[in-house]
């Protein structure tokens, strides 16, 4: 059980009305059997993303169960040490951790290959591969093809590697290249992660239009995690300057959220996307939460949607 904020419009992912609604309303009425199957599965096996800042760990300790993967980003500012140094310390707790390698800020073959080897001396055999946000790559990976080709090259195969999908487009690229980059990028790859996205008929629709490029792999939906404003905009002004300003233009479509009567829940775009879960001609499946390290309040609405689901 866990307690309620006093202004739900504080909160992404909780809302005083929704958390109280009644099981049969939200779970029952709501949901055909199917449905409710899918959603619980979608949020039993959910995955989490991390930012690897100093309390990280020990949020992860304190209010993450072992069998939520995670991933952990990389920061342009810290650079790829800290990720790594934080995925390495969750895999010996016994999490499945992969960390985010942005290609532009890997050097050249033998900084991928130093990478590579710790990672997987530590047990670390997942990936999740960007570009990155840098200006300027830092060497011979200016894109996650590249890099993605760089560990075939070297000879490093991992148990997963993640890769990102746009739903809503990538902002400095069209969507004609950013599409055709993800099926060039797909053979390398056992899943796809998306950026964030409000709008579910736009999630399918693009989900849809990738299958039927050819892309088969399994899709998890990038929705955000239980977090306040207040901590938003701490998050994004710990980044570096440079970082902060391109975080806060990506992310603009999810602050202007926040001054919407009410606020915003994503309950009804959970409700949307869910009952398409499982059916043909596209690869949804699951929910990956952008948490921004407020995992205490992420993990309590998950389990309280998944006590309402059972």
């Amino acid at each position: 059980m866990f307690t309620l904020p006093h202004q739900p419009t504080e909160y992404l992912m909780t809302s005083a009305r929704t958390a109280q609604e009644p099981a049969s309303r939200t779970a029952g009425s709501l949901f055909a059997r199917p449905a409710k199957a899918a959603l619980a599965d979608a949020l039993r096996n959910a995955s989490y993303e991390i930012l690897p800042f100093k309390s990280a760990e020990e949020k992860v300790l304190a209010h993450v169960p072992k069998d939520v993967a995670l991933t952990v980003t990389t920061t342009e500012a810290k650079g790829l040490g800290p990720t790594i140094d934080l995925a390495v310390r969750l895999s010996e707790h016994g999490y499945s951790a992969a960390p985010h390698i942005a290609a532009r800020l890997v050097r050249d073959e033998a900084h991928l290959t130093d990478v590579v080897s710790r990672l997987r001396d530590s047990g670390v055999d997942r990936l999740f591969v960007i570009a990155g946000d840098a200006p300027e790559p830092a060497g011979a990976f200016p894109d996650a093809l590249s890099l993605l080709e760089g560990l075939q090259a070297v000879g490093q195969t991992f148990a997963s590697i993640g890769i990102g999908g746009y739903p809503e487009g990538h902002g400095t690229i069209s969507d004609e290249l950013i599409e055709k980059a993800l099926q060039v990028k797909a053979p390398y790859a056992s899943h796809v992660i998306t950026q964030l996205c409000f709008d579910a008929e736009t999630t399918i629709r693009w989900a849809r239009t990738v299958q039927a490029a050819g892309v088969e792999l399994p899709v998890r939906v990038g929705i955000p995690g239980a977090i306040s404003r207040q901590k938003l905009i701490r998050v994004s002004a710990g980044l570096g300057l440079g970082q902060s300003a391109r975080f806060l233009k990506k992310q603009q479509n999810m602050l202007w959220r926040f001054f919407l009567p009410g606020g915003y829940s994503p309950n009804k775009l959970i409700e949307r996307l869910t009952p398409t879960f499982g059916m043909s001609g596209h690869r949804l499946q699951g929910f990956h939460m952008f948490t921004f390290n407020d995992l205490d309040s992420t993990e309590a609405w998950r389990q309280a949607w998944l006590a309402r689901l059972s």
